[in-house]
């Protein structure tokens, strides 16, 4: 365990290994699960105003989805999450040419027409964080259709910090990203 700030954080993300391999995985974390990605309430505003900008790139089904259930929804436990769509896939997810899901907010994104990314739950992704009273609990979710990942980082030699640098930065910040380069796991 590691603490930095309020941040209580898993030794696995500086010393596991992990690259995504979509050719492999195809995007499932984005069409399994129980529940949609989790959002911060500061990107509920955001999905509201980007949608009518993001719609062009959604499937029929997905669209059907938001307009029945909202942008967002409230999972189990009582937090916001992107809307699923028949309580499997993400309703911001569509398949490309290649049978990978990928996600509208990112394509819009990558062509300049929005410039907010996608939700950080899903750009830290296997970097899970839990809320509590006087701490986040930063951790990393191993997820078995995730294995060829793990097996890619292996092959790398790319940790689940450097992989996921950029996002780290984004969420909390270079000098945590910085504290957790330095860092040695005996």
């Amino acid at each position: 365990m590691i603490l930095f700030e309020k941040y209580i954080i898993s030794d696995e993300i500086v010393t596991e290994k992990f690259v995504c391999d979509l050719a492999k995985c195809k995007g499932a974390c984005c069409i399994h699960g129980d529940t949609g990605a989790p959002l911060l309430e500061e990107e509920l505003s955001i999905l509201d105003d980007i949608y009518d900008d993001i719609k062009e790139f959604l499937p029929e089904e997905s669209i059907a989805a938001v307009e029945k259930q909202g942008k967002y929804t409230i999972d189990a436990n009582e937090e916001y999450a992107t809307t699923l769509v028949d309580g499997k896939q993400c309703a911001y997810v569509f398949t490309d040419e290649n049978g990978i899901a990928r996600c509208a907010i990112e394509k819009a994104f990558n062509q300049g027409i929005i410039t907010f990314r996608k939700p950080i739950s899903c750009f830290l992704y296997p970097i899970r964080v839990s809320k509590y009273n006087n701490y986040d609990a930063v951790n990393y979710h191993q997820w078995e259709i995730c294995k060829d990942a793990r097996i890619l980082g292996k092959n790398l030699n790319i940790s689940v910090l450097h992989f996921l640098k950029e996002p780290i930065i984004q969420r909390f910040g270079e000098d945590m990203y910085g504290a957790l380069k330095r860092v040695k796991i005996q």
